[in-house]
C-alpha cells in the first residue's frame, strides 16, 4: 500500500518564506493561513487582486503575496 504524498511549493508571504500546498488559489490560500479574508487586500507578484478575482488567482512556486489586514480606529 502506498502513501498519498502531498505537494508542496514555496512562497514567499509577507516577506516570510512558507511551504504551502500545491495548487491553491488567493481564497484557498487565505483559508488555509486562517485569515479572515473579510478584512484584508491582497497583492500577487506585485500587483493588487481584487477580491472578485481570487478564486482565478492562482499561487505558483516562488510567489510573492502581501496580505494587508484593514484596521478600524479614529
Amino acid at each position: 500500500m502506498g502513501t498519498a504524498e502531498t505537494k508542496t511549493i514555496e512562497v514567499v508571504v509577507n516577506g516570510a518564506a512558507r511551504t504551502i500546498p500545491a495548487g491553491l488559489n488567493i481564497d484557498r490560500l487565505l483559508g488555509w493561513l486562517k485569515i479572515d479574508a473579510s478584512r484584508v487586500a491582497v497583492e500577487l507578484d506585485g500587483k493588487i487582486v481584487r477580491k472578485r478575482e481570487w478564486p482565478a488567482a492562482d499561487v505558483r512556486a516562488g510567489a510573492r503575496i502581501e496580505v494587508v489586514w484593514f484596521v478600524g480606529g479614529g
